[in-house]
């Protein structure tokens, strides 16, 4: 079983460390957490606790398939990152540059509109309704200072 160990293995177009758990290995790719990994292993009738540098090229190839299209291999809407795509309607799970240029692209939506969200991403300021009084101080020191007597 050890020859046929691989130090390093190449999923989804990134290579993963093959020494740690399958599991774990698989969230070094961007857009998949433990859950999703975890959720994805099971469906692909894989131990989710074996070390990732004993995968076969056939193991490799089934996980590639269900994280490119997760939906249809029977994870739930609710677990993918891009649930009722803006432009396609689908949901989907996106991963690695993909995940990157769409978040781009929303961002870039949003201060087009100049929606409340795209303005305050434009700004560098919470987006979700965080007060402001103390925290995302850019340059500053939070405190009071003293006067010199």
């Amino acid at each position: 079983m050890s020859d046929n160990f691989r130090h390093i293995v190449r999923v989804a177009g990134v290579d993963l460390d093959g020494h740690k758990q399958l599991r774990w290995a698989l969230t070094g790719i961007k857009g998949i957490g433990i859950n999703f990994a975890t959720m994805v292993l099971r469906i692909a009738g894989i131990d989710p606790y074996m070390k990732a540098g004993y995968l076969t090229d056939e193991q490799v190839k089934k996980l590639e398939g269900i994280i490119s299209d997760p939906v249809r291999h029977g994870i739930p809407a609710w677990a993918v990152n891009r649930p009722k795509d803006y432009e396609t309607g689908k949901d989907m799970h996106l991963t690695t540059a993909k995940l990157v240029m769409a978040w781009r692209e929303d961002v870039n939506r949003l201060r087009r509109i100049k929606s409340y969200r795209g303005i305050r991403l434009e700004r560098g300021l919470p987006v979700r309704g965080q007060r402001t009084r103390s925290n995302f101080r850019h340059g500053t020191t939070v405190g009071v200072s003293r006067r010199k007597k």
